[in-house]
């Protein structure tokens, strides 16, 4: 099975719809500590990432920024002392695109890097 962190995430094009429960569930296996929370009706992945201080968790926040601002392509991110909490989906679909699991498997192997 192919290293999801290791795809291209592709853009949306037009008539593009949210990926199905069965597509959701076998992309999320694939992720560590990933989990599917639903808010407003809207499925999004979501973990969140433990530092030892704000400024380890500050960085990792700019860390995930820097890979949105790349991809363009970009979470929702609350940071807090020593937490952060990265959440993915696709706005102009109202749900979760393979972008989203790409992402997110991105955002994880962020941790894996040498710093």
């Amino acid at each position: 099975m192919p290293d999801l962190s290791q795809e291209t995430c592709n853009a949306c094009r037009p008539g593009a719809v949210a990926l199905g429960a069965a597509e959701q569930a076998q992309l999320l296996s694939q992720l560590d500590g990933w989990q599917i929370e639903t808010r407003d009706a809207i499925a999004r992945l979501e973990k969140s990432f433990s530092f030892s201080d704000f400024a380890q968790a500050l960085a990792f926040t700019n860390a995930v920024g820097a890979l949105a601002e790349a991809a363009d392509h970009h979470p929702a991110l609350l940071t807090e002392w020593g937490k952060v909490t990265v959440t993915w989906w696709t706005h102009t679909l109202g749900g979760l695109h393979r972008n989203d699991f790409i992402m997110a498997a991105r955002t994880s192997a962020l941790l894996s890097r040498p710093s």
